[in-house]
Parts: structure tokens; sequence; C-alpha cells
């Protein structure tokens, strides 16, 4: 059998350049100051969607993400990747959403697309580490939902059969579709990119960063369709804008505290073998291994 598979995917501030400007005032993440790169857990998520597409031909995967103009980006990741389109859910109404307000938008914008058979995204975004999105998703689109996904085992006969990552073990369990699946970060790492999809989908671009554009593909994407790629409002889903974004978001920040670690002392040991044992036994008798 065939699926239609969505992907839910976000671009995250590359948590090892964290810097003081990490952080507006308001309590909500500065973006624009720190690199930003797709999120790990969602890329072992997109893994287990294509190969999925892998085993049922005819398969589709479908990427959802939602921030700023540059988060298109991710996107493109996928479809580099072996996806086959993918939606950004980008407005201002947007900004400062916390799991709440995030899960509603793409919910809403879950139930335009309407035709899927399977949502998988990954266990938790690495700025925020909530692991929240994906069950609320579920829950505001009344799907069941596996969670701590490690390998999806076999779809067949309208039925999902995964196994699950725990802390003290695995556990196989089934489920009906459709259905919501997180993905644990130790599922299979995703493939790398492709270069023929990265030759076909290097000019594929959002209404925004056409705009924005200083070249003129105008005649490009007219002839090849498949380069346009969907931008949404809060409008176009048809959501509340009362319910997103900073307005829809009962989560607050009560404080930041910047944390600076610095070394009050540093030992340099010549690499011999009785250094290293001394070392060893160094860290040991102060608790700091074993």
């Amino acid at each position: 059998m065939s699926l239609k598979i969505i992907v839910l995917a976000k671009q995250v501030p590359d948590t090892r350049n964290v810097g003081k400007d990490a952080m507006k005032a308001d309590g909500t993440v500065n973006r624009a100051a720190l690199p930003a790169i797709f999120n790990p857990e969602d890329l072992n998520a997109l893994e287990q969607a294509l190969q999925l597409k892998d085993e049922h031909p005819g398969s589709t995967v479908t990427l959802l993400t939602m921030g700023p103009a540059r988060a298109a980006e991710i996107i493109r990741e996928g479809l580099y990747r072996g996806a086959d389109g993918g939606y950004l859910l980008t407005d201002r109404a947007f900004a400062g959403a916390d799991t709440l307000a995030t899960s509603y938008a793409i919910s809403m914008a879950i139930r335009k697309i309407k035709d899927y058979d399977l949502i998988i995204c990954g266990r938790q975004a690495i700025d925020g580490d909530t692991a929240q999105v994906g069950p609320q998703v579920a829950e505001k689109l009344g799907l069941s939902q596996i969670t701590y996904a490690e390998n999806i085992l076999q779809v067949k006969d309208g039925k999902i059969t995964v196994k699950r990552r725990l802390e003290r073990g695995v556990e196989t369990v089934e489920g009906k579709l459709p259905i919501v699946i997180t993905v644990n970060g130790s599922a299979a790492d995703c493939r790398p990119r492709n270069a023929k999809y990265i030759q076909q989908y290097k000019h594929a671009k959002t209404v925004t960063e056409k705009q924005e554009a200083t070249v003129d593909y105008t005649e490009l994407f007219s002839n090849r369709p498949y380069l346009n790629l969907t931008e949404w409002s809060v409008a176009d889903v048809q959501a509340d804008v009362e319910q997103c974004g900073l307005s829809g978001s009962p989560t607050k920040v009560k404080k930041i505290e910047n944390v600076i670690f610095q070394a009050k002392e540093s030992k340099t040991f010549e690499p011999t073998d009785h250094n290293i044992d001394e070392l060893m036994k160094e860290l040991i008798l102060n608790h700091t291994i074993g």
C-alpha cells in the first residue's frame, strides 16, 4: 500500500554556539543571533519516513515546518534527501509560541492538508526539550500516538508496528492508521543529501524568498512547478490568532540566568602510562567517574 506521510520538522538554534545574546528580554529565543540547523531528532524521523517510502512504492513524504522565512531551508534539506514537497507556516502572529500554540498552529495546517496516513516527528527539539508538540498535535487531531519510536517495523493492512526504545528496554507495539509517531535520537541516522536532488531542488523557494531574491527566476518557477514551496499564514490555515504565538502561549519565562562555567584549576599530564594511571585514580576518588 502507498502511504501519505507528513514529517513535522523544526529549524532550531545550534546549541553548540549559544552566547550571551541567545535570549531576548521577553524570554524567547533570539534566533537571529544563533546559527540555525535541522533539529536532530526530526532528521531521525525523516529517515523513518523515507524508509517507508522506499518500501511502499507510490508513497509521498511531505515536510511541515513553522518559523520565519529562513525556515524554508528545512524543506529544501528534506527535498535534498528524498522528500516530495513541503509547507512553511510563517506569520508574525506565530512568533513566540510555546508548545500549546505551536501544536495548535501545526494541527490547523494538517487539517488543511487533509489527506495523510502517518504524521512523524522527532521526540523533542533541542531548543526546548519538552517532547510535547508531537503528542499535543495527536490530541488536537483526535489521533492515537506512539512515542519513543526507534524503528518502524511494518505498515500493513491499515496497521503499523513500531519498536519503542524505553529507559529500561524496548517494546513492540501496534497501532491503526492514521497515527502520530515520535522518533528517538537512537533511531537510524538520516541519509545524506543526494547530489541529483540538490541539483533538482536548489532553486526551490517560497513566495517570500522569491520576493526577496535579487535574481529573477520567474520563468524557471513557471516551467517547474515543483520548485514552488507552499507558504501559509494564520489566515491561510484558518487559525484563531488568539491561540497562536505569544497570545496563545500560557507558558511564561519567569527568569533567565546566564551560567558561565569557569575552571578553577588545571593540571597538565605528560602522556605516559604512569600519569594516565594516576589521573584515572584521581577521577575515581573524587567521583568524577565510576
